[in-house]
C-alpha cells in the first residue's frame, strides 16, 4: 500500500511537470483516497513539481507554453487539495499576501496573470486587481487586504511611469514602510526598478516568485 501511494505521488508530480491539466486534479483525488493527508501531498508532490517546472524554464528547456501548462496543472491539483485541507480544518501556511495588477492605462495582462498563477502555486495568497488599475486602488487594496507585497506590471513605456506613481503615493501617504513593492513587465529593467525606489524586480514569472519570497522574508 505504501509503495502504491508513493507511486501516486510520483504520477501527480509528473503530471504537473508535464502540464497535464486534465490529469492533475484526478490524480490529486486518488492520492487523497489512498489515505495521504492533503498537506503531505502538497509538500511531497505539488511543491517539488512546480519548482522543477521553474528550474526547467530557467534552464531554457521549457518555454512559455510549458510554463503556463505547469502552472495550470498545479492550480487544478491545488483546488482539490486545498478543499480537502479546509474540510479537515487545516490550512496551508501562506508564503505571504500579494496585491497584483497591471497599472493604469495598460490593458495587457498575460504576463501579470502568469505571475499571479505562479505565486499561487508557490503558496502565496494573491489578490489580483486585474488590468488598467488606478494608482490609488493598489494602495487601498494593500491596506484593506493587509498585504505583504504589491506587484506592479507594465507592458508599455508610457504606463511604466505609473509604477513610480504608486510608490510615490505610498510615500506621500506615509505607507511606504508597510509594503514591499515589486515591479516587472517588458520595458521594465532592474536599473529602472532601483531608480523608482522599488524593492525588487522580476524579469520572468519564475524570477518574480523568488523575488517575492525574499522580499516577504525580509519584511517579516
Amino acid at each position: 500500500m505504501k509503495q502504491e501511494t508513493s507511486e501516486q505521488l510520483q504520477l501527480l508530480t509528473q503530471a504537473i511537470i508535464q502540464g497535464r491539466v486534465d490529469e492533475s486534479g484526478p490524480l490529486a483525488e486518488k492520492a487523497l483516497a489512498s489515505g495521504r493527508p492533503p498537506l503531505e501531498i502538497i509538500e511531497k508532490a505539488c511543491l517539488p513539481a512546480i519548482e522543477e517546472v521553474g528550474r526547467l524554464w530557467e534552464a531554457g528547456e521549457y518555454f512559455l507554453p510549458e510554463l503556463i501548462a505547469g502552472a495550470e496543472a498545479m492550480k487544478a491539483a491545488m483546488a482539490i487539495l486545498q478543499a480537502a485541507l479546509k474540510a479537515t480544518g487545516q490550512t496551508l501556511q501562506s508564503a505571504g499576501r500579494v496585491v497584483i495588477g497591471t497599472v493604469e492605462g495598460d490593458i495587457h495582462d498575460i504576463g501579470k496573470n502568469l505571475v499571479a498563477s505562479m505565486l499561487r502555486a508557490a503558496s502565496f495568497e494573491v489578490i489580483d486587481l486585474g488590468a488598467d488599475v488606478k494608482i490609488d486602488k493598489f494602495v487601498e487594496a494593500a491596506v484593506e487586504e493587509k498585504a505583504d507585497l504589491i506587484a506592479l506590471s507594465a507592458l508599455l513605456t508610457t504606463t511604466m511611469l505609473n509604477q513610480k506613481k504608486v510608490i510615490e503615493l505610498l510615500k506621500s501617504s506615509g505607507l511606504r514602510d508597510r509594503f514591499r513593492v515589486m515591479v516587472g513587465g517588458a520595458p521594465v529593467t532592474e536599473k529602472y526598478a532601483r531608480e523608482i525606489g522599488a524593492d525588487g524586480y522580476g524579469e520572468s514569472a519564475v524570477q518574480a516568485v523568488a523575488v517575492a519570497r525574499s522580499l516577504v522574508q525580509i519584511r517579516r
